[in-house]
């Protein structure tokens, strides 16, 4: 996704952009570098420590020795990663798009895309993820907050901002994420996939219950 005008980081603190980083990697193919991060426990520290920079709340509970569990061997991550999200005789069983779940389908892939238009953002050119996938969403969530912190750092308003957030949080990814939860379950997911998507689906219920009102359609 590319973004008009990306300033450098700002002083405050942007600790919930990080947040949705770290969970963009986290749901990425684990390749050789995911799994040491994972393996390590570089990927668990990071999350832990970030969301408790959020929200001291947020941490508790999680089963912190599940999100660096790889499994028997290296390959086990990356094959189930594979049969859940990416393959299948009729396609993956757990797709990572929203418009999988639900019936709202192409409306909701055009509500996406107004979004991002809004905010002056558009897909790369190549890029292998749709408007629904979630890594575009996790990543739009990123540079929204990115942006809020700057405009705190400037002592500018942040209201619009939030709103943005927390509207979209609800229209788009926590209208599926606990979906996809639930068919991982189904599945036979491993329990790293299973307790990351719960700590997604915590992390968005807390920022969709953010003060500020709906934006409405754009």
């Amino acid at each position: 996704m590319n973004a008009v005008g990306t300033p450098a980081y700002p002083a405050a603190d942007a600790s919930r952009s990080l947040v949705y980083a770290a969970f963009a990697a986290a749901f990425a193919y684990p390749d050789r570098e995911g799994m040491e991060a994972i393996r390590s426990g570089a990927l668990a520290g990071a999350l832990r420590q970030l969301l408790g920079a959020v929200d001291p709340e947020l941490p508790k509970g999680v089963d912190w020795a599940a999100l660096q569990d790889c499994g028997a061997d290296d390959e086990f991550l990356p094959v189930e990663f594979t049969r859940l999200f990416a393959a299948g005789e009729n396609g993956p069983c757990c797709p990572l798009e929203g418009r999988c779940y639900g019936s709202a389908g192409m409306e909701a892939t055009e509500d996406l895309v107004r979004f991002y238009d809004f905010f002056g953002l558009s897909l790369s050119e190549g890029q292998r993820e749709e408007p629904d996938h979630l890594l575009t969403e996790l990543e739009f969530l990123h540079y929204l907050a990115y942006q809020e912190a700057a405009l705190a750092a400037a002592g500018e308003g942040t209201e619009g901002l939030m709103r943005a957030q927390r509207d979209f949080i609800t229209r788009h990814p926590l209208a599926w994420v606990p979906v996809l939860r639930s068919r991982l379950t189904t599945h036979g997911s491993p329990r790293f996939f299973l307790e990351l998507v719960g700590l997604l689906e915590r992390f968005l219920r807390a920022e969709a219950a953010r003060p500020g009102e709906p934006i409405g359609s754009l």
